[in-house]
């Protein structure tokens, strides 16, 4: 049995291409149907996300020929000419595409590596393939493995650590500077997407309050009662940075919202610890004056790029660790697969001893004197059987441990000749 994949994603393919190749949810189930009747695949899988389309296939003969039949479905199916993609396509067998797939779950693959949502995918991908009856024995047990090794990854590895995206910096920081953003206040000033994305990671990150102002009264009322905050008219901005501990301003106003003898008159009436207060305007809403006002600090979209980098550099020295993890699992894989495989040949030899014990037993039978039907099926159904597992265990494990070292061909021709095998 051979595990086979072909597949692209954001770095082999632009988004005009990825497009094009996408398989909707409403048409996965014929699609998968559709792929496991190509002759020569047996089990199918199909992952499509905006960042990648895979084609994950069970191949019993030659994986060459597997690859093939999965190019020609992606093309039929979408209706595209081969050369228009082909160039695009990353093709994969055997253990290279056990280490792929064990990547992709891993989050090794994606765009921005150690982001959770491709794992959450990979399931739901596996759930299609299992109510579309296409996963069998192969692909069951390698997505449940991709599945166990994406956990392993993010459990013994630092690799989904420190925020990388600047919505997400914004929890690190207030956890930086205050340790426990429980109890802490949030005023998010203006509607920009960012800044809301900033504010419903704080909210979700412990933060207990969300107080939005913005000029369009509707648009704050609508945030506001999606993270279960309130709201305050924007000439009321002064007056709510007295309750506010991160402050998160992101309008289009072409200057400063937030002056430094505006905020020094907040911070006396507050009576309160440290503020932040976190600028992703551009151009900039607040005075980068602030930042000399004592427990004041101050980040703009510059200093939260910056985190981001410094965090993904982290995360790639991470992956490194994940790396040395993944390649552990593909060998510990391939070799249960290798023995999956011996099933056949285990019947052939316990077919044959017993094919040899029964002979012998009719040729010595006349040795036995007279015997009960009691004792002749004893024989046959006891004791025989009985032998036969005895003589074959070591060649069974002899087999097993062949198959997990590539010597099973070798082996299995020494057991032919002992046993007389045609």
């Amino acid at each position: 049995m051979n595990v086979v994949l072909v597949g692209l994603n954001h770095k082999t393919a632009p988004v005009e291409i990825r497009e094009r190749l996408v398989f909707a949810d409403a048409h996965l189930t014929d699609a998968l149907s559709s792929m496991v009747d190509q002759e020569g695949l047996d089990e199918g899988l199909i992952v499509s996300t905006c960042n990648r389309v895979e084609l994950l296939a069970s191949a019993p003969a030659d994986p060459d020929r597997g690859i093939d039949r999965l190019t020609s479905f992606l093309c039929d199916f979408h209706k595209l000419r081969a050369d228009a993609i082909d160039g695009h396509l990353y093709r994969h067998s055997g253990p290279s595409a056990i280490r792929h797939i064990f990547r992709v779950a891993s989050s090794l693959d994606s765009m921005v590596v150690g982001e959770p949502q491709i794992l959450g995918q990979f399931k739901d991908a596996y759930q299609h393939a299992i109510k579309a009856g296409t996963i069998g024995r192969v692909l069951s047990q390698l997505m449940n493995r991709a599945i166990s090794v994406a956990k392993r990854v993010r459990n013994e590895t630092a690799v989904s650590q420190n925020a990388v995206t600047v919505s997400s910096v914004a929890v690190e920081l207030g956890l930086k500077i205050f340790g426990d953003l429980g109890n802490k206040s949030v005023l998010l000033v203006g509607a920009g997407e960012m800044a809301e994305l900033a504010a419903g990671n704080l909210i979700r990150a412990g933060a207990s309050q969300l107080t939005v102002t913005n000029r369009t009264r509707d648009r704050a009322v609508a945030i506001a009662l999606e993270f279960g905050g309130g709201y305050v008219d924007f000439d009321e901005l002064h007056s709510a940075l007295t309750n506010a501990d991160v402050v998160i301003c992101s309008t289009g106003a072409p200057d400063y919202i937030l002056r430094l003898d505006g905020i020094a008159r907040a911070l006396k009436a507050r009576k309160k610890g440290p503020i932040v207060l976190i600028d992703i305007s551009v151009p900039r809403n607040i005075d980068p004056a602030i930042a000399s006002l004592p427990n004041c600090f101050v980040f703009d979209i510059d200093d939260l790029q910056s985190v981001v980098a410094s965090n993904l550099k982290e995360r790639e020295k991470e992956a490194t660790a994940a790396e040395l993890i993944i390649d552990s699992e593909v060998e510990h894989f391939v070799g249960h697969l290798r023995s999956l495989d011996i099933g056949p040949s285990i019947l052939e030899l316990k077919q044959v001893l017993s094919e040899i014990a029964h002979a012998e037993l009719k040729r010595n039978r006349k040795h036995l004197g007279t015997l009960s039907p009691e004792q002749e099926a004893a024989i046959k159904d006891v004791l025989i059987p009985a032998l036969i597992n005895k003589l074959s265990h070591p060649m069974i494990l002899q087999m097993r441990t062949a198959t997990r070292n590539g010597e099973r061909s070798h082996v299995l021709e020494e057991l032919r000749k002992m046993i007389r095998i045609d």
